[in-house]
Formats: structure tokens, C-alpha cells, sequence
């Protein structure tokens, strides 16, 4: 009897953790399902992935596309998309991403997203400098 209510405080301890990792994979999933659409030149899907905050400054896949494609030209054309760190807070989750551009140059993003009332995440934002740049 010990060993079940055990097994079940242990199981109840750990869940946020699974949870966390959950969302942390999941919001990955999100941040590389856009990163293949740039890569595909498809706006519309690239677009659906944006947080409705962004949908209002950018009203349409091909506004929020050319936005992309000359303000943060290492996400929109890369030769290498890593994930480094992540932080949860909340239903806010920062992800890190590693990127070397098309010109082989380093670069570090710093992509948040935030839990929709679906459930799902969506983009907020993304922070992009060069790699070894002060902030």
C-alpha cells in the first residue's frame, strides 16, 4: 500500500516537469513547422503560426512574408536551424535557436511563444542577433 500512494506522489511530483517538456516540444514543433514554410516560400502556412498580436501588425501572409524575408533574413534562408535553451513561464515559453545563414554567419533568435485558448502555441515574437553581439 505504501509503495502505490508512493508511486502516485512520485507521479503527481513529476507530471508539471512532463508537462513543461511537453510544451517545450511542442512549441518547437510550432517554431520548425514555420521555419520548413519560409523555407517553402509559403506564406499562408508560415503566417499561421504567427500569435494574433503579430496577425494585427502584419494583416496578410504576404505583408508578414516580406517582413521576414528583409528583416530577418537568417530565419527566412539558413544553412543550419538549431534549438538551444528554453524557459517556461506560465503559459509563455522562450526557445533559443541556433542559426547559421546562408553566408555561413552565426546568429542567436530568441523565439517566444504563448499558449492560445485552443491549447496550442503560436509565435510572438522573434529576437535575432548576431552571434557574440552585446545586447
Amino acid at each position: 500500500m505504501r509503495i502505490a500512494a508512493l508511486l502516485v506522489i512520485l507521479s503527481i511530483a513529476c507530471s508539471p516537469i512532463s508537462a513543461r517538456a511537453d510544451d517545450v516540444a511542442t512549441a518547437q514543433g510550432v517554431i520548425r513547422a514555420q521555419e520548413q514554410a519560409f523555407g517553402h516560400d509559403d506564406a499562408a502556412t508560415a503566417y499561421s503560426y504567427a500569435a494574433p498580436a503579430v496577425k494585427q501588425i502584419f494583416p496578410a501572409p504576404d505583408i508578414f512574408m516580406s517582413m521576414v524575408q528583409n528583416g530577418y533574413a537568417p530565419v527566412y534562408r539558413h544553412k543550419s536551424f538549431e534549438f538551444g535553451d528554453s524557459k517556461t513561464e506560465g503559459s509563455a515559453i522562450a526557445q533559443r535557436v541556433h542559426i547559421i545563414d546562408a553566408n555561413g554567419e552565426a546568429w542567436e533568435a530568441l523565439y517566444t511563444l504563448e499558449q492560445q485558448s485552443d491549447g496550442g502555441y503560436k509565435i510572438t515574437g522573434c529576437s535575432l542577433l548576431k552571434a557574440g553581439q552585446a545586447v
